[in-house]
């Protein structure tokens, strides 16, 4: 950019497309733009840069630290999984099939047997379950890995909340009995539930899937269900009750109290590096992104402005109020930059989406305070410094409740009701979001809808399906369950 006057730099990189008119183009600039992923040589395969990689991390560790305290063991599975191993769960392969991304040859040689890039860990696991467990004792069996998968299946990757290759943990865990595999459920999405509340100020709908959008090879799919800006609708994290499908196709059997052999009962869990993309979707705006404290890499910066004559003696309080902000907890980041403007500064940090800005100058310094402002709501707040290093934390545990209350907030008004079909298409086509009626559960509608409209279920809130009164939106049948319809990304 040399030559170029910051005016020209602040367009050329700043944010040029607006979120209520063009979400597609704004959410790409702003992810990508933002410092926070950007695109590699490997179609639909992303590079996490540092404020991208940290907000997994953050939200890494938070979910593993509660796994581990119901007593879910991590434990590192092979990248490669043969193909007689996929062959033997029917169902399972065939719903990854196009999806599968295969390793055929080393070098010049062609292997003897074909090898997936793993999309989902089940087979190759599920080949170990079987060694393992023997007796009764040896269950309940809980087990997780953190990993990346690679799913080909799709033409029109989004960075995201569609990428060939993701990241995201497998939980997977054997019972001896249904009653305990089914009792999983609730504790496991309640943990992605706090998880999402807690670092990413998200939330969703909580529900069971249809039987032709679960898992393949599961007896039933529940899942968190997003809504992003734009009207689309995003899976969030999901739970399988598998049942003893794959214990049956793998031989995962055991020595019961009663000394008969059963088959073990089976969950898998996961969530995924897409969160990070409903996340920038849901709280960003026109000026770029808007990170929740709890996953920002840098939760306040502190910018000082000076003039020639001022210049140390303001450089130097603000190197000390950034010691004094990081020794008390605060991820600061002291941007002393001598090339760039105070503007430019503001802009840049403001499209990265740092939650607090602080300004500090001569007039601070004679004042005794610094002048912060928030990057969700750009509410600008003096603050003495005195006691500065509890007030920012404060903010910053505010910012951070009124991120999420707003994105409850959005939720709730995304979700639109319809009596008919009819109604149901103009909802979608004008507003977008969930829309909800009432069903009969007949899986040839759910796909005739699909075709004639683009829009597919999202799940069934779990919440809604008691005494499901009314009839069915597309047949006039009696309705069986509440389900939620939405154009997906």
């Amino acid at each position: 950019m040399a030559g170029k006057s910051e005016k020209e730099k602040k367009t050329q990189e700043g944010i040029t497309a607006k979120k209520d008119t063009d979400f597609s183009e704004w959410y790409i600039q702003s992810i990508i733009k933002g410092g926070f992923v950007d695109y590699t040589a490997v179609s639909g395969c992303l590079a996490f840069r540092p404020d991208g990689y940290f907000a997994w991390e953050v939200l890494m560790r938070a979910t593993d630290a509660h796994f581990k305290e119901i007593g879910i063991q991590n434990v590192y599975f092979p990248l490669f999984i043969p193909e007689r191993f996929l062959n033997k769960e029917k169902e399972h392969v065939e719903g990854f099939s196009p999806e599968v991304a295969w390793v055929t040859h080393t070098g010049e040689s062609e292997l003897e047997e074909r090898l997936a890039v793993r999309p989902t860990s089940e087979t190759i696991m599920y080949d170990s379950f079987a060694k393992w467990i023997r007796s009764w004792r040896d269950l309940p069996m809980r087990l997780n890995q953190w990993n990346n998968v690679v799913r080909w299946e799709f033409k029109h990757p989004v960075p995201l909340l569609r990428s060939r290759e993701f990241l995201w943990n497998e939980g997977h865990t054997v019972f001896a009995t249904e009653e305990e595999a089914e009792l999983e459920r609730e504790v496991v999405l309640g943990i992605y539930a706090k998880v999402l509340k807690d670092v990413l100020a998200i939330s969703g709908i909580v529900g069971r899937k249809t039987e032709s959008e679960k898992f393949a090879g599961a007896i039933a799919t529940f899942s968190i269900e997003h809504v992003i800006p734009g009207g689309k609708i995003v899976q969030g994290p999901d739970f399988h009750l598998d049942g003893q499908n794959f214990a049956k196709a793998f031989g995962i059997s055991f020595i019961d109290k009663d000394e008969k052999k059963k088959y073990a009962y089976q969950n898998t869990f996961a969530i995924t590096t897409r969160e990070l993309g409903a996340m920038a979707a849901i709280h960003g705006d026109d000026k770029g992104l808007v990170l929740p404290p709890k996953v920002a890499r840098i939760q306040v910066v502190i910018v000082p402005i000076y003039k020639d004559e001022n210049r140390t003696e303001v450089l130097k309080a603000a190197d000390t109020l950034n010691m004094k902000l990081g020794e008390a907890g605060t991820r600061t980041f002291l941007d002393a930059r001598e090339a760039y403007s105070p503007g430019w500064k503001f802009n840049e940090w403001e499209m990265k989406g740092v939650p607090v800005r602080i300004e500090l100058g001569a007039r601070e310094l004679r004042e005794g305070k610094a002048v912060a402002t928030r990057r969700d709501t750009g509410a600008k707040i003096s603050i003495d410094m005195n006691g500065i290093e509890e007030k920012i934390a404060g903010l910053l545990e505010e910012i951070q409740e009124d991120l999420y209350k707003k994105a409850q907030k959005f939720l709730a008004d995304s979700i639109h009701v319809a009596k008919t079909y009819d109604e149901l298409k103009k909802i979608g086509d004008e507003k977008g979001g969930l829309i909800q009626v009432v069903w009969c559960g007949d899986a040839n509608e759910e796909a005739k809808i699909k075709e004639e409209t683009g829009f597919k279920t999202s799940n069934m809130p779990l919440d809604m399906q008691k005494d499901v009164k009314g009839k069915c939106f597309y047949c006039g049948k009696e309705g069986k369950h509440v389900v939620n319809f939405g154009r997906a990304y």
